[in-house]
Parts: C-alpha cells; sequence; structure tokens
C-alpha cells in the first residue's frame, strides 16, 4: 500500500527569517538608491553652469564685458529646474517659477521650480554643515567656503553658481562656475583633497555636496 507524500507549507519561523533578510536588504540598498538618485540631480546643476559659462563667453567676444542679466546672455533653463542660478549674489531681481510666472530678461538670478518642487525661489542654506550661511553663495565664496576666485565684476570676470536641495534635508547642493581660475581650500563636504586645490575657470565645481554630507 502506498502513502501518500503529505505537502506541509512554510513555518512561522521560516517566514519570519525571510522576512527579515527582505529586511536587511533594503536597509542597505534604499539609501544607496536615495545617494544614487541625488547624484543623479546633480548633473542638472553641471550643465546649466556650462550653459551659463558659454553664454557668458560669447557675449564677451560681441561686448568686451559679462553681464549679470539672464536675458542678455541668453541663458534660460528649462522648467522643472531643481537649482536656482545666480549670476550674481545680490538677486536685485529673481524669475519665479511659480504656476504662472513669465520670463524676465532683467533677472539677475533665476528661480527653483516652485510650481513643481515647492519651497522658494532660491533655497535658504543657513542650515550648511558648520552653521555657515550660504545665502549669498557668491559673496561668501573667500570668506566661507575659502574658494579665491575672481573679482565677480561685470567687466573683468564672473563667478556663477547653482544652488538647491536635492534630498530634502536641510542641507543644501551648491556649485559654482568662474571665468577665473579658482584655488579651493579643504571643506568638510567639498572635493577639495588638500588646501590649495585648483579649480579650471569654466569648470563646474561642487563646493557643498549635499549627498555625501
Amino acid at each position: 500500500m502506498m502513502r501518500k507524500r503529505i505537502s506541509r507549507g512554510f513555518t512561522l519561523i521560516e517566514l519570519m527569517i525571510v522576512v527579515a533578510i527582505i529586511g536587511v536588504l533594503a536597509a542597505i540598498a534604499i539609501p544607496n538608491f536615495i545617494k544614487f538618485q541625488a547624484r543623479s540631480k546633480q548633473s542638472e546643476a553641471k550643465a546649466n553652469l556650462k550653459a551659463i559659462y558659454t553664454a557668458q563667453k560669447a557675449y564677451f567676444a560681441e561686448n568686451d564685458k559679462y553681464s549679470k542679466e539672464v536675458g542678455k546672455i541668453g541663458f534660460a533653463p528649462e522648467r522643472g529646474n531643481r537649482y536656482a542660478y545666480r549670476l550674481t549674489d545680490q538677486c536685485t531681481t529673481t524669475e519665479s517659477r511659480a504656476v504662472g510666472a513669465t520670463a524676465t530678461p532683467t533677472a539677475e538670478c533665476i528661480g527653483m521650480d516652485v510650481a513643481r518642487y515647492g519651497g522658494t525661489d532660491v533655497p535658504s542654506a543657513t542650515a550648511a554643515p558648520g552653521a555657515v550661511s550660504y545665502s549669498n553663495a557668491l559673496a561668501s565664496l573667500a570668506t566661507t567656503a575659502g574658494v579665491t576666485v575672481g573679482s565677480n565684476s561685470a567687466i573683468s570676470d564672473f563667478a556663477s553658481d547653482a544652488i538647491g536641495n536635492i534630498d530634502n534635508d536641510p542641507e543644501v547642493d551648491w556649485w559654482f562656475i568662474a571665468s577665473a581660475q579658482s584655488t579651493i581650500a579643504t571643506g568638510d563636504c567639498n572635493e577639495a583633497t588638500d588646501s590649495g586645490t585648483e579649480n579650471p575657470s569654466g569648470s563646474a565645481y561642487n563646493i557643498l555636496n549635499d549627498v555625501s554630507c
């Protein structure tokens, strides 16, 4: 007489072990995925700062000076920008990206797309590491970020920056580009490996990395 095989399911302990393994894998994978996602968002800042540099150089070739107005150099990033862009630290006029807002050719700065992401036109950077305020990033390059660049005047040199929050923490991601070579001191959250690191003109530099901080 043949005995029938009795199929049995998983025990409670076996199920708990599987759930625990999945939890451990998720705890490892999710933070890495978030960091990867944030790094991919940084490409926007690098691409648009390069566009500013190219536009400024083209404007200089025709006018023998740089400009602080986005309309004059023809800089108009697409909507959906996660970063605010500044041609000067003062931002007397900022082009808003709120619902229904139109282009502002005389603007010196372009706000982030608050219609899509919320927040403010130019994100506050007062919660940066070390409680240092980066609210006027270009004016603060030499004094608070250990960066020495040109004069940032409308005639001889320019420096522009991008500032945004790409991972929804209190800190910001901050990039800059300049027409002059920059000398960068080491910082907690920048790419400088030692004081005196040189950043060539026209090269976008991540002075405050929101991904690694």
